[in-house]
């Protein structure tokens, strides 16, 4: 009977210490970095199972036992759902590393530029060919002006709305997620760039912000576009800007990269030729500087500017002066230009 109870008891020792032993082994190697010494991918598809998953993880040597890994899973995290997505691991990586990027739905981001002076249709392009979505589905959300009908109660479409800038977007994202960050980066700007410290409605704003991004090249330069084209509609004269004639005619898939003399003559209310005051709309996705400026352009006394050909431009306050700057940076420059081009 002693000896019975000895073994009995030898035998229970033994069996905690396997255990004690074993627990002791999973736990280290739960936590003990696994992989190779480069980031490894993994993307997880929606409807995978946990032991799939875990599985594939294991394969990739992400994880050095799938069991422990889902034992893990259950009975110290309390069985929580791993996110579909694509996933990026830095390696080698522990177990609960690998699990918990899974479980915070950590999914790969990648960057999306979407440059100052594009308009609705181009930024659409822009986001489906660099795999982020569909083009019709996009710009039939642009179309939709319901986003920010509460900031501009005239707007028919998203034009001008939608913030330019660098996003960070994982593949998995929607159309909609998209567009919504879009927007929502403008109005943060709008509330702490621009407040309400602006004449006239933000609407007039947006378009006159958009015909200044598409003029002016330096920053510097913005202010005093603005103050000019505030001078013109303060004295009810035409803004005379040749990118709304570019806006109209990419509206009517007429734009080839050259304005002719008879498109100054184009029937479109975008014609800042043929109608004075602001076009009806904006033209492009305005960048924060050119925002900046419409809000406070600056006191100048000009009325006029052309080009200088190198990003900068010639300011007049009169148009005989405005003449004498086009005759000599419009027609003798490129006169100039041809000649040497000919030799």
């Amino acid at each position: 009977m002693k000896r019975t109870l000895l073994a009995t008891a030898a035998l229970g020792l033994a069996m905690v210490a396997a255990i004690a032993g074993y627990a002791t082994w999973g736990w280290k190697l739960l936590h003990e970095a696994q992989g190779p010494r480069t980031r490894v991918s993994y993307t997880v598809v929606p409807g995978q199972s946990a032991g799939q998953i875990l599985d594939r993880l294991s394969a990739l040597g992400l994880l050095p036992d799938a069991t422990l890994a889902r034992l893990y899973l259950v009975y110290y995290l309390d069985d929580p759902p791993l996110q579909a997505g694509e996933y990026s691991f830095p390696s080698p990586a522990t177990t609960p590393e690998v699990l918990d990027r899974m479980v915070r739905g950590k999914v790969v981001e990648h960057p999306v530029t979407l440059i100052e002076g594009q308009t609705l249709q181009e930024t659409a392009q822009h986001l489906a060919a660099e795999g982020f979505g569909d083009y019709e589905t996009f710009l039939a959300l642009m179309r939709s002006p319901a986003s920010i009908i509460d900031l501009d109660p005239e707007a028919t479409t998203l034009e001008g709305y939608l913030f330019p800038d660098t996003y960070h977007f994982p593949r998995s994202a929607t159309e909609v997620r998209i567009v919504d960050t879009l927007v929502d980066t403008f109005r943060r700007h709008l509330e702490t760039n621009l407040g309400t410290d602006y004449d006239g409605s933000l609407r007039d704003l947006v378009i006159l912000a958009s015909i200044v991004e598409k003029e002016a090249q330096l920053d510097s330069e913005r202010p005093i576009i603005a103050g000019i084209y505030s001078n013109r509609l303060e004295r009810g004269i035409g803004l005379y800007a040749d990118p709304t004639i570019i806006f109209a005619l990419k509206q009517l898939g007429r734009w080839d990269g050259d304005i002719r003399r008879r498109d100054l003559a184009l029937d479109s209310p975008y014609n800042t030729y043929l109608y004075p005051g602001l076009p009806p709309g904006p033209i492009c996705s305005a960048g924060l500087a050119s925002l900046r400026a419409a809000a406070a352009p600056a006191d100048v006394p000009y009325l006029y500017f052309v080009s200088r050909n190198d990003g900068s431009h010639v300011f007049a306050r009169t148009l005989r002066e405005h003449n004498r700057n086009v005759d000599e940076w419009q027609r003798r420059y490129w006169r100039q230009r041809r000649a040497e081009g000919s030799k």
